[in-house]
């Protein structure tokens, strides 16, 4: 009586009849896995390194409002704009605007982020009281 099914060979797999033409089928899968998981990461770290420089350039632009705030008020010498530019140039940013309402300094203070975007943020600062 003949068999049916695959007939199994020496160094061959017994299921080979049933899986036809599906050996390497695993690591296609595998390698879309991967793919997918290093596309995460790269978000995830694109996330991450936006979310920092925003942060930086909050703190540089607190410092520089509260350099031109000083100025105004005659706490330290100089222009209050100019004060304000060079307070954000020593920490790695760039001010964008400089605004004084009196004793009021206004900022806004940019910094570049990897991948062509910027982070530009502002801040207030005034004499106490």
């Amino acid at each position: 009586m003949p068999v049916r099914g695959a007939a199994w060979r020496p160094g061959t797999s017994r299921f080979r009849g049933r899986l036809g033409g599906e050996y390497g089928s695993a690591s296609v899968v595998v390698v879309t896995l991967v793919g997918a998981m290093v596309a995460v990461l790269v978000a995830t770290l694109a996330v991450g390194a936006a979310h920092l420089a925003k942060r930086r350039a909050a703190t540089v632009a607190d410092l520089a409002a509260l350099a031109a705030a000083d100025a105004a008020v005659g706490r330290i010498g100089g222009e209050p704009c100019e004060l304000a530019d060079r307070v954000a140039e020593e920490n790695g940013a760039e001010l964008e605007e400089c605004l004084m309402a009196g004793l009021e300094a206004t900022v806004t203070v940019g910094v570049d982020i990897p991948g062509g975007w910027r982070a530009a943020v502002s801040a207030r600062a005034g004499p106490p009281g």
